[in-house]
C-alpha cells in the first residue's frame, strides 16, 4: 500500500537532566517548579532512573511492520512522542521524505478522551503539510484481539496465586480531570466497555475499576483513585489477592513502573493486601496482531 503507518505514544525522558525540558514541554513551554522537578527525578530513580518506553515503542513498530510485511501489505511504521524525542513533528518530515503521501496514525492508547488522544490529533495536524492525507485512529478500544491480548495477560498474571480462581480482578486506567465528564467525553464509557469485554472472556461477574496516576493539579480528577480503593478496601469482603489489569495502558513505562511497581505495592503491602498486576502488552504477538488488523482495516485491504 502506498501508505506508511505512524505509532504514537506520550514520550519520556531520555536521561534524568531530560527531566526538567520534558515537563516544560507537557506544561506547554511553562518552566515546572524545582520541587515538581525532584519528585519526577525521585520517581525515575525508583524504576533505573529511565523508562523503557522508547525501546518498547520501537519494538512495538518493528513487530507490526514484520507482520504487515509478511502478509503482503508493504509499508513502512514509524513511530512519534507526543512530548519527547522523536517529536511528531519531527517524524512527519522524514515519512514524506520517504515518498509517503498518507498517513495511518495510531495512538498507543487504548481509549479516547478529547483531552489526551485529541492532543496527539492537534499535533499531527500542525505537523502535516498540505498534499498528505491523514487517517487518524480515534480508538480501539472494542477491538477483539486486543481483550484476547489482555486475556492473555490475565491468565499469565493469576498463576502467581495459589488460588487463582479466588483473586479480585481490579482493572485501571489513567485518570483525567473530572471536568471531562461535563464535556460528554467517550472516555469513562470506554473504559467500561473494555472491562466488560475482557470479563467476560475470562467468565467473571464480579470485578472492579480504579483510576491512577493522577496528575498533581488542583483539578479535582476521576475517581475512584486506585490507593483509596485499597485504602477503602472496596473490593469484595473476603478477598486476599488482588490483581491489577492496567488496561489503559500498552507498554512498561513510569505509571506502569513506579505507580504500579512500587507507589500501590509499598501502600498494599502495609495494609496487608496481596497485591500483583498482570503484565504489559508491550509487543506480544495477540497485541501485535491487533494493531496490524487495524491497519490492514484503515488501509481497505484484506491480506
Amino acid at each position: 500500500m502506498n501508505a506508511a503507518v505512524l505509532l504514537m505514544a506520550y514520550g519520556t525522558p531520555n536521561s534524568l537532566n531530560d527531566i526538567e525540558p520534558y515537563l516544560t514541554d507537557i506544561r506547554g513551554g511553562r518552566k515546572p517548579r524545582p520541587e515538581v522537578v525532584e519528585d519526577l527525578k525521585g520517581r525515575y530513580l525508583r524504576i533505573g532512573g529511565r523508562s523503557p518506553l522508547l525501546e518498547i515503542t520501537k519494538a512495538q513498530a518493528q513487530a507490526l511492520e514484520k507482520q504487515l510485511n509478511s502478509g503482503g501489505l508493504e509499508t513502512r511504521v514509524y513511530i512519534g512522542m507526543k512530548h519527547w524525542h522523536p517529536y511528531i513533528r519531527e517524524v512527519i518530515p522524514q515519512i514524506v521524505g520517504d515518498g509517503y503521501h498518507r498517513i495511518i496514525s495510531i495512538v498507543l492508547a487504548p481509549h479516547y478522551s478529547h483531552m489526551s488522544i485529541g492532543g496527539y490529533k492537534r499535533a499531527l495536524e500542525v505537523a502535516v503539510t498540505g498534499g498528505v492525507e491523514l487517517d487518524f485512529v480515534e480508538s480501539w478500544y472494542n477491538h477483539p484481539m486486543f481483550h484476547r491480548a489482555v486475556q492473555e495477560k490475565i491468565q499469565k498474571g493469576l498463576s502467581q496465586f495459589a488460588s487463582p480462581e479466588k483473586v479480585h480482578l481490579l482493572f485501571t486506567a489513567h485518570s483525567l480531570p473530572e471536568h471531562i465528564l461535563a464535556e460528554n467525553d467517550p472516555y469513562p464509557a470506554q473504559l467500561e466497555s473494555s472491562c466488560r469485554s475482557v470479563a467476560a472472556l475470562m467468565g467473571r461477574k464480579v470485578w472492579s475499576f480504579a483510576y491512577q496516576s493522577a496528575g498533581q493539579t488542583d483539578d479535582k480528577w476521576l475517581g475512584p483513585d486506585l490507593l483509596d480503593y485499597l485504602r477503602e478496601r472496596q473490593f469484595p469482603s473476603g478477598v486476599a489477592d488482588v490483581l491489577v489489569v492496567p488496561i489503559g495502558f500498552v507498554a512498561d513505562h513510569l505509571e506502569i513502573l513506579f505507580d504500579l511497581d512500587v507507589e500501590a505495592q509499598e501502600f498494599a503491602r502495609s495494609i496487608g493486601v496481596n497485591l500483583k498486576r498482570t503484565e504489559s502488552l508491550n509487543d506480544s504477538p495477540t497485541f501485535i496482531s491487533a494493531l496490524a488488523d487495524i491497519v490492514r482495516k484503515r488501509a481497505g485491504s484484506s491480506v
